[in-house]
């Protein structure tokens, strides 16, 4: 049963598969939905010119509003059209969601020691700490500093995972039943919308938490 259960999320279903061209798939929009502002663009283009406001109100600037957006469109994108039947969801697996909290991670890394050393050495100490317990802060604020892509990743991978578990066992065991189904038809409505406030939620914590530890350089 659980090995049934987990199998919606197995990438390896086929020689052919297609399962990753998921994360490629905003390739195939058509050419007017990129020059001709549609209703639904107008919408997105609102979403993000509020979250690109947030962005600077948390870090002052707007040098890395560009990236981050791009960050939670794409994110959004896959997170909705993993919604889909038979469309494979690839932020509910680690690999996808690990690869892209440690790119980020990592690049803003290297971009702060290169270029604000000191800023970086201040933030392991926090203000007002007592000299004997420097040495003990510095570890702890290491330490979490460097564990900040596996929590953004796992956050993502596992709120992600949730829903789609429970959907997928909900509908194992109804599926001998079909008036039963019918009648818990309304549960898989609300589960449904439930999980596309998921895929928005979880697309702007990343993008968010991502802004906050870009705050620090």
């Amino acid at each position: 049963m659980m090995l049934n259960l987990f199998s919606v999320f197995d990438p390896s279903t086929g020689l052919f598969s297609l399962n990753w061209f998921s994360m490629m798939a905003f390739l195939l929009l058509p050419t007017p939905f990129w020059k001709t502002p549609s209703k639904l663009t107008s919408i997105m283009m609102n979403v993000y010119m509020k979250i690109m406001k947030e962005i600077i109100m948390h870090i002052k600037t707007s040098k890395p509003t560009i990236l981050m957006v791009s960050m939670f469109s794409y994110l959004l994108m896959i997170n909705i059209l993993g919604l889909i039947p038979y469309v494979f969801t690839t932020s509910a697996h680690l690999s996808v969601s690990l690869a892209i909290a440690l790119t980020m991670w990592t690049s803003l890394m290297m971009y702060g020691w290169l270029n604000s050393t000191n800023k970086m050495f201040i933030h392991l100490v926090p203000l007002g700490t007592p000299k004997p317990l420097m040495p003990f802060m510095v570890m702890i604020e290491s330490i979490s500093n460097v564990i900040r892509p596996g929590s953004l990743a796992v956050r993502l991978t596992a709120n992600m995972i949730a829903g789609h578990l429970l959907m997928s066992l909900l509908g194992n065991n109804l599926i001998s039943n079909f008036p039963l189904m019918m009648m818990m038809m309304w549960l898989f409505m609300g589960l449904l919308v439930f999980e596309l406030a998921v895929a928005f939620i979880q697309s702007y914590v990343f993008m968010t938490l991502s802004t906050l530890y870009s705050s620090e350089i």
